[in-house]
């Protein structure tokens, strides 16, 4: 049977590295380094959630309601944040867009469509297969991910009843 883990939340990169390598990123793209982007990162590296712009928004609001961060920096935000390969997105198509930082150790993703509810693991069978797979048909994988949709237990036990 595969080892499959659920549980864990190792961050491959400390705050302040993560931090210092922002505040490049802002000064290579012509951009200021604000108290309100580095809220947004903040809340990004301490959640262990998948936000969505207005989530997090939410969350900067009630913990921080006199920087008046608006939701269009949220996401410009993110959006930078992305095309720098510093956070990933699962798309939900029409509900959007949901957004975790991508300082953990490689993991995947199990989407409940009836709930939203997304679970992570990392199964190195998997991994192993996808490696095979890759230098089988000779390709260079620099990246991957993997989202399987379903319904999870909780709706399913809702469904049964």
């Amino acid at each position: 049977m595969a080892n499959i883990t659920t549980d864990f939340n190792n961050k491959t990169v400390e705050y302040e590295q993560l931090l210092s390598d922002f505040k490049q990123l802002l000064k290579k793209n012509s951009l200021k380094f604000t108290i309100q982007r580095e809220v947004i990162l903040e809340t990004l590296y301490n959640s262990n959630e998948h936000l969505t712009p207005e989530a997090l928004h939410h969350l900067i609001q009630e913990k921080y309601p006199e920087l008046n961060t608006g939701i269009a920096t949220v996401y410009r935000t993110l959006s930078l944040l992305e095309d720098s390969h510093v956070v990933t997105s699962l798309s939900f198509g029409a509900q959007g867009k949901k957004y975790e930082l991508d300082v953990k150790i490689h993991h995947d993703h199990l989407i409940c469509t009836e709930c939203g509810k997304i679970t992570e693991f990392v199964d190195e069978e998997i991994e192993k297969r996808q490696q095979i797979i890759t230098e089988k048909l000779h390709f260079k994988m620099t990246d991957h991910s993997m989202q399987i949709y379903g319904i999870c237990k909780e709706c399913q036990d809702k469904i049964d009843h």
